[in-house]
């Protein structure tokens, strides 16, 4: 029972880490925020968060788990284009959180790279769910039916992250004015 209790509040220690890291990377961004930073937040050592998660990069990895199951929390009662509108205005509020997303991506690319399958799983899910909503959206004929689902999701999914790039050298770009048009490119 004993190990129960103490899973538990590892548990609940590490949403609080989370907590505290999106706050931080957030706010200062992936190369101003260290672990001492977040671990100071928390009452803990640097040692004493890295139990938590093994490696500072495995740390950030989660940090981006947390914030996309932040931004997709009651997403059910929102539909898949307009949440994903809401998160591209969302990340204007939070430019070290893009930063990170951005960082960690192209690191990514590396199969060894700790979020490396991050990447890929989110993809896939962030796909699947995009490939439905346009298959409802083309049958409802609310979207232009001689587009091919893929391309969309190509073309939507480089556009979101390149939009990103620009942004954080650019912070008066609107990424969601132009998603927004880009959408609307799709209405018949």
């Amino acid at each position: 029972m004993a190990k129960r209790g103490a899973y538990a509040k590892g548990v609940v220690k590490r949403e609080e880490i989370l907590e505290a890291a999106l706050e931080i990377v957030g706010r200062l961004g992936y190369r101003n925020a260290s672990v001492r930073e977040i671990a100071d937040a928390v009452g803990l050592s640097p040692a004493g968060l890295l139990h938590y998660f093994g490696t500072k990069e495995q740390l950030f990895v989660e940090i981006l788990r947390a914030r996309d199951a932040q931004d997709i929390g009651g997403s059910d009662e929102i539909e898949f284009f307009d949440g994903f509108l809401q998160v591209v205005r969302h990340n204007t509020d939070v430019p070290g959180l893009v930063q990170l997303y951005t960082q960690l991506q192209a690191e990514a690319a590396d199969p060894t790279h700790p979020a490396h399958d991050f990447f890929l799983e989110r993809t896939a899910r962030v796909h699947a769910a995009a490939r439905e909503a346009i298959a409802v959206a083309q049958t409802e004929g609310r979207m232009r039916s001689d587009l091919d689902p893929e391309w969309i999701i190509r073309a939507g999914h480089a556009l979101a992250d390149g939009l990103q790039n620009a942004w954080m050298l650019d912070p008066t770009i609107d990424m969601a004015a132009d998603v927004e048009r880009f959408f609307a490119l799709l209405r018949p």
